[in-house]
């Protein structure tokens, strides 16, 4: 409970204030609102009160003039008292919904707007970080982030800080107005509200951490499900439907008691919070009875506490209500700092920007992952002249994409340098240097949507002869035709509607399509055919001619036609040459690979 009194002082929440200054507006309009709509609910409660008194005196004085002429006049006088009572509490009523309307359009719209804001820099900032940050984490894990985190965030900016300012408000108000009336009967009235509030945090609490149960098996469940489905002809082919099913029934059954356990919880919610609200009014109505026959007060004083215990019912609830909500904001607000409190070190040290020609040296360059410890490359020094195709080849983990990622500079070099035309890749501005380079990655990823957006999602202003030129060179335009919808067809998630040949393609031609300064093609032809490999290669060496132009590959195939080749292993270039050299060297790498890959097309 104590968290309450230092709603914006608690300290991973410290950084939700900057943006309730950006917001200041808001936040003053509607601390304005909350303080007269708390004053409208209080007014009515001392008019219901004076109304009271009169009908009793107004009684008294009826009979006391019964069979008179003034009877008539104090009847009548009694009824305008009423009726003026009544437009009031109803006038007051009616100003006051005006008003609560205002308070939630300032206090929660600011929490909307916040929510919107904070997404919006969480997003910005996740694709500022390097790619080592996204091996660490899981996808999962960064989209909690962005939803479940920020929502609770935006409860404690919005209704927690509006019900904990109503609270604040209405006891500054309403006590010393109690007290002034009848001390005894103010203790009273009081003394359930404290245990209702206590009452409420426990059970709220215990509400959310079952929510957040539910939350993970549910999550669990889909992920669960989309395996399935995206494996489904894996599952097909191996029989396996009726254990697929059988783990499903399994999670959704403890999805099932979680869900009926958190439902038990919230049967007590409502009953809780009447029990105890029913038990302050009975308080009330007997020590007040007590006190109008002592004398002390009237009956009207009576009325007028029953409508103050109802005005402080809601916010008391809610006081526990928002001590969870802070705990829970505060927590988000803490793993969503550790996010963004981590800065990338892949900056510009001077942001050159200028047209690159591709004139490329690997200078003495060694690489160890940052995550791992793996060193991918030891000492690699090798050049490509502007408009030479390169070519690097080796075994499986040799180090050949970590050749196209610090070309790219997804990640910084740990020895040597990367020159650029003469430039260090490090003194480029990151968007300059990545606009200019084409870049074909080992792993395919397509977006789900159709092949026109992903063949143009690296241009700005794309063009149709553009687009239908990158198909064509990267041999996928009749199979895209041949489609019902051509270029307008969706691909699916992550392009499952394609085949891995036609993927890799279209992912050729979305690099082409920009037309770029150096080329990087990784092992983008290994899930094609020999036929279409050369064919594809047949098509590039005409864009090749004129560009920088990087291929990797484990197939001799695919960079035999290339003007130089670097064979690596174990992260150590071992040989280098043409195609023809290397050939003639019996006992090196180059010619065991092409040999054993001849067979393997043979058998």
């Amino acid at each position: 409970m104590s968290t309450c009194p230092n709603l914006l002082y608690v300290r991973a929440l410290a950084s939700t204030n900057k943006y309730l200054f950006r917001y200041k507006w808001h936040f003053l309009g509607g601390v304005l609102f909350v303080a007269l709509s708390t004053l409208l609910a209080i007014f009515p409660a001392q008019i219901v009160r004076y109304s009271f008194d009169l009908v009793g005196e107004g009684i008294d004085l009826y009979h006391l003039y019964a069979g008179t002429k003034a009877q008539s006049g104090v009847y009548a006088l009694f009824g305008r008292n009423v009726l003026l009572y009544g437009v009031l509490i109803v006038t007051m009523a009616l100003l006051r919904g005006i008003f609560l309307f205002f308070m939630r359009q300032t206090l929660i719209v600011m929490s909307r707007l916040i929510e919107n804001d904070q997404k919006n820099e969480i997003y910005q900032h996740y694709q500022s970080l390097p790619l080592s940050f996204y091996r660490r984490h899981s996808t999962g894990d960064l989209m909690s982030r962005i939803s479940e985190d920020v929502g609770r965030v935006r409860m404690y900016v919005g209704p927690a800080l509006m019900y904990f300012m109503q609270l604040v408000i209405l006891f500054l108000l309403i006590v010393p107005l109690m007290l002034m009336v009848n001390v005894k009967l103010t203790l009273y009235t009081l003394l359930p509200l404290p245990i209702l509030s206590i009452s409420i945090f426990y059970v709220n609490n215990l509400i959310e951490r079952k929510s957040d149960e539910i939350q993970r098996s549910l999550a669990g469940m889909t992920t669960f499900v989309q395996e399935a489905f995206s494996g489904i002809r894996v599952l097909k082919s191996f029989v396996r439907e009726e254990d697929s099913h059988r783990q499903f029934a399994l999670a959704s059954d403890e999805y099932k008691q979680k869900s009926l356990s958190l439902n038990f919880v919230n049967s007590l919610f409502f009953p809780l919070i009447l029990f105890l609200v029913g038990l302050s009014t009975i308080i009330t109505v007997w020590v007040g009875g007590q006190e109008v026959i002592r004398g002390t007060i009237t009956t009207g004083s009576i009325a007028e506490f029953l409508i103050y215990v109802n005005l402080l019912t809601w916010p008391v609830t809610a006081l526990g209500w928002t001590s969870s909500l802070v705990q829970r904001a505060e927590a988000s607000q803490a793993r969503i700092n550790e996010f963004l409190h981590q800065k990338t070190d892949i900056v510009s040290r001077q942001n050159v920007e200028k047209e690159i020609q591709g004139d490329i040296v690997f200078d003495h360059v060694s690489f160890t992952y940052p995550d791992t410890g793996i060193q991918a490359l030891r000492d690699v020094s090798f050049r490509i002249r502007p408009g030479q195709t390169l070519a690097v080849i080796g075994n499986t983990g040799s180090g050949k994409s970590t050749v196209a990622a610090l070309l790219c500079r997804l990640y910084d070099v740990s020895g040597g340098s990367i020159q650029v035309d003469g430039v260090d890749v490090r003194d480029y501005a990151l968007t300059s240097l990545r606009e200019q380079i084409g870049y074909v990655p080992q792993d395919v990823f397509l977006f789900s949507d159709t092949i026109r957006n992903n063949i143009n999602f690296g241009l700005d202003q794309p063009t149709e002869e553009r687009m239908l030129q990158a198909a064509k060179d990267a041999n996928v335009y009749d199979n895209i035709m041949r489609f019902p919808e051509g270029f307008d067809t969706k691909v699916g998630e992550r392009g499952i509607t394609l085949s891995g040949g036609q993927k890799q393609r279209v992912s050729i031609a979305r690099a082409l399509v920009k037309e770029p300064g150096i080329l990087i093609l990784d092992d983008s032809l290994s899930a094609v055919d020999t036929n279409t490999e050369n064919a594809i290669l047949a098509s590039l060496q005409r864009i090749m001619a004129n560009r920088t132009s990087l291929i990797i590959s484990h197939r001799v195939s695919s960079v035999k036609l290339a003007d130089e080749i670097l064979v690596l292993d174990d992260g150590q270039i071992v040989q280098h040459g043409t195609h023809d050299a290397l050939m003639r060297d019996e006992q090196g790498l180059y010619r065991a690979l092409y040999e054993r890959q001849l067979q393997s097309e043979e058998a």
